[in-house]
C-alpha cells in the first residue's frame, strides 16, 4: 500500500514533537543527575568535593603514589598547583599533609571515614605507596571556586561550604519541551485546518450559485492530497459552470427553435380564417411544421437520454466494422435518390463494450450529414478500420466544407455552419454523435478535405474497461 504525502507530513510532525519533548525530559534527567554528582545534598558531603574532574584527579594521584613513591606524589601535586587544577591534599597516618599544605581537621575525619565505605567517583581515597606508608587522598569542598574547577584567588571569600548555588530546577527543560509540543501541534493543525476552512467556504459558495469559486488558488504551493482534493473540486466546479452555461444556451436555442415554427402555425391559422377557400394549403403548411415540431423534440429528448437512460442500461458486445457497413449500406440508398453515391471500405472485426443504440445514431448521423451536403454527382467515402486498441471511423464529402473557425462548435447543439446553403435542420445530430461517442470515451473531430470537403473522424476504444463518461 502506498504512503501519500499527508502521511508522511503527520509522521514527521508527530516525530518531530515527540523527540523535542523527549529530548527536554531526558535533558530535565541528566541535568539533575550532574547535579547530585556536583552537589551532592547531605551535609556530611559540604566538607569534601566531589564530581568527575575531582575523581579523576584523585585517581591519578593514587597510581603516581602506588607506583611512584612520595617523591613522584610531590611533583605530580605541584604540576597540579600550577595547571590550577583542584586543590588534592595528601595526608599521611601522622596526619601531616605531603606539601605542608593547612588540613581542615572536620573534612580529614570525614575523608577518612569514607576512604573504604564511598564510592570511589566520589573522590576520596586511601593508597599504600611503594614504602609501605599509607595516604589519604581528597579534596576539601572549600578548594573548588563558584565553577567547582579551580582553586580560589587569593583574597576571593569562600562560598558558604564551597557550593556553587542550588541546583538548576528541574521543570525547565521539562516546560520547554511541552511548549515546543505544544507550538508544533498548534502549527501542525493550522496547516490542517486552514484548508478544510477554504474547501468550506468554497463547498458554500457553490451552494449559493458561484459556480466561479475556486479552491487551489487559495493553497499556495501544498503538494499533497488536500492539495490534490482542491483540485477535484475546482474540476466539478468547473464541470458544473459548463453544464450549467450550456444548459442555459440549450434552454435559450430551444426557446428560439420552438417559437418560429409557432409563429407559422399562428400565421397559417390567421390566413385560413382571412381566406377560408385556401384551407387545404393551410393545412398542410400547418402539418409540415407540426412534423418539424415532432422531429424537434424528437432529437432534443435523443440528447437528453444520453445523459440519464444509458446508466442503467448495460453494455453489449458490437462488431463496430459490420454495425458501420450497415448503415452505410442504408445511407447509399439516400445518396442514390439524391443523385450521389456512398462508398464503403471494411475488413476484419472490431468487437468492442457498447451502448449499441447510442454508437449507432452517432454513426447513422455523421454519415447522413455527409450524404446531405455533398455535391451532386460525388461521392461520400467512408472507411471503418481497427488500429490496435482502437477503431476508427472516417467518414469523407466533396461538400462545401467547414470554416476553420467553426470546426470545434459544430458539434455543439443548434449549431448551422454559415457555408450550409440553407440546408435544412436543427444542428442537433452531430451533438447527438459527439456526447454518444464522448460517453464511451472516444473522440470526434472534423478537418477540411484537401479539394474541397469535409472529414469527421470517430475514434472508438476496443478495450472492455475503456473509461466511460458519466
Amino acid at each position: 500500500m502506498r504512503l501519500g504525502r499527508l502521511f508522511w507530513k503527520f509522521f514527521f510532525a508527530f516525530w518531530l514533537a515527540l523527540l523535542l519533548a523527549g529530548g527536554g525530559v531526558g535533558t530535565a534527567v541528566w541535568w539533575l543527575h550532574q547535579a547530585e554528582a556536583e552537589h551532592p545534598g547531605s551535609e556530611d558531603d559540604r566538607l569534601l568535593a566531589g564530581g568527575p574532574r575531582v575523581a579523576s584527579e584523585v585517581k591519578a594521584a593514587a597510581a603516581v603514589l602506588g607506583r611512584g613513591g612520595e617523591g613522584a606524589l610531590r611533583g605530580f601535586l605541584a604540576d597540579m598547583n600550577e595547571a590550577r587544577s583542584p586543590r588534592l591534599l595528601a595526608v599521611d597516618e601522622a596526619g601531616r599533609e605531603l606539601l605542608g599544605r593547612e588540613v581542615d581537621a572536620a573534612a580529614l575525619a570525614q575523608a577518612g571515614e569514607r576512604a573504604d565505605t564511598d564510592n570511589p567517583r566520589r573522590g576520596v581515597r586511601r593508597v599504600t605507596d611503594v614504602h609501605g606508608r599509607v595516604w589519604l587522598l581528597f579534596v576539601p569542598a572549600e578548594s573548588r571556586d563558584h565553577e567547582g574547577a579551580f582553586p580560589r584567588p587569593p583574597g576571593e571569600p569562600r562560598p558558604p561550604f564551597g557550593r556553587r548555588g542550588p541546583p538548576p530546577s528541574p521543570w525547565l527543560p521539562i516546560v520547554s519541551g511541552l511548549v515546543a509540543s505544544v507550538l508544533f501541534s498548534a502549527l501542525l493543525a493550522w496547516y490542517l485546518s486552514k484548508p478544510i476552512r477554504s474547501l468550506r467556504w468554497a463547498l458554500g459558495a457553490v451552494a449559493e450559485g458561484r459556480l466561479d469559486a475556486r479552491v487551489r488558488p487559495l493553497l499556495g504551493g501544498r503538494r499533497d492530497e488536500i492539495a490534490d482534493l482542491a483540485e477535484d473540486f475546482d474540476r466539478m466546479a468547473q464541470q458544473l459552470q459548463t453544464l450549467v452555461g450550456a444548459q442555459r444556451r440549450l434552454l435559450h436555442d430551444v426557446s428560439h427553435e420552438l417559437r418560429s415554427p409557432l409563429a407559422r402555425v399562428q400565421a397559417a391559422v390567421g390566413l385560413m380564417r382571412q381566406d377560408p377557400e385556401r384551407l387545404e394549403l393551410t393545412l398542410s403548411r400547418i402539418e409540415r411544421e407540426a412534423v418539424r415540431l415532432d422531429e424537434l423534440v424528437g432529437q432534443l429528448l435523443t440528447l437528453s437520454r444520453l445523459d440519464t437512460d444509458r446508466r442503467d442500461t448495460p453494455r453489449e458486445p458490437v462488431d463496430l466494422i459490420d454495425l458501420a457497413s450497415s448503415i452505410a449500406d442504408d445511407a447509399r440508398f439516400e445518396a442514390r435518390a439524391l443523385g450521389r453515391e456512398l462508398r464503403f471500405e471494411g475488413q476484419g472485426e472490431a468487437e468492442a463494450m457498447i451502448w449499441g443504440e447510442l454508437v449507432q445514431r452517432a454513426f447513422e448521423n455523421v454519415i447522413r450529414n455527409a450524404v446531405k451536403y455533398t455535391a451532386d454527382g460525388t461521392f461520400v467515402e467512408v472507411s471503418a478500420f481497427a488500429d490496435g486498441d482502437a477503431f476508427t471511423l472516417r467518414v469523407a464529402d466533396r461538400g462545401p466544407g467547414v470554416p476553420a473557425a467553426e470546426l470545434d462548435s459544430m458539434f455543439e447543439p443548434f449549431h448551422r455552419g454559415s457555408n450550409t446553403g440553407g440546408a435544412s435542420g436543427f444542428g442537433l445530430g452531430l451533438a447527438i454523435a459527439r456526447r454518444a461517442i464522448d460517453a464511451h470515451g472516444g473522440t470526434i473531430r472534423a478537418v477540411n478535405r484537401e479539394g474541397g470537403g469535409l472529414q469527421v473522424d470517430i475514434t472508438l476504444p476496443l478495450a472492455a474497461s475503456a473509461p466511460q463518461k458519466e
